[in-house]
C-alpha cells in the first residue's frame, strides 16, 4: 500500500486545490492531507480567513481524501514522521525547495519520495489570492 501525503492551507478551496489533492491521490492507494494551523500560516480569526477546523472539514469530505489532519503548531515534520509516508505531493505553487525538503526529511529518517504535481488550473480565479483580490475589488461594487 502506497501513502501520499499533500499538504496545504487550503484558506478558499478552488479547482486548482481539488485538481492538486486528485493528482496526488493517483500517486499511491492512499491520500492523507495535512493542513496548515492558524498560527502556523498566521492567519487570524476576525481577518476574514477561514478558521482552521472549518478547512480541515471541507478538506476531509473530499471523495480522494482518505484523511485529513491538522498539521503541528511548533513542527512541521512531526505530523510526517507519525504518518510515515511513501510520497510527500507538492503543488506546483508550493513554496519548498525540494532539495532543502528531501535534506531535511533524511535528517529526519523520513524515506519519502517527493514528487511536485505539475498539472496546474490556469485562470482569473483559480488561486486563493486570486478570489480574495477579486473579492476586494468587487465588494462595494453595486
Amino acid at each position: 500500500m502506497t501513502r501520499v501525503v499533500a499538504t496545504g492551507v487550503f484558506s478558499l478551496i478552488h479547482p486548482g486545490h481539488v485538481l492538486f489533492l486528485n493528482e496526488a491521490s493517483k500517486l499511491g492507494d492512499e491520500l492523507i492531507v495535512i493542513v496548515a494551523r492558524d498560527k502556523t500560516v498566521g492567519l487570524n480569526k476576525g481577518r476574514g480567513y477561514i478558521p482552521e477546523k472549518q478547512r480541515l472539514d471541507v478538506i476531509s469530505r473530499l471523495d480522494m481524501v482518505d484523511k485529513a489532519v491538522l498539521g503541528d503548531e511548533n513542527d512541521i515534520y512531526k505530523p510526517i514522521i507519525e504518518i510515515k509516508p511513501d510520497i510527500i505531493a507538492l503543488g506546483r505553487d508550493q513554496k519548498f525547495d525540494e532539495i532543502k525538503l528531501k535534506a531535511a526529511l533524511k535528517q529526519r529518517n523520513i524515506d519519502a519520495k517527493v514528487i511536485r504535481i505539475k498539472k496546474y488550473l490556469e485562470g482569473e480565479l483559480y488561486s486563493s489570492r486570486q478570489i480574495i483580490e477579486h473579492i476586494r475589488k468587487n465588494r462595494d461594487k453595486k
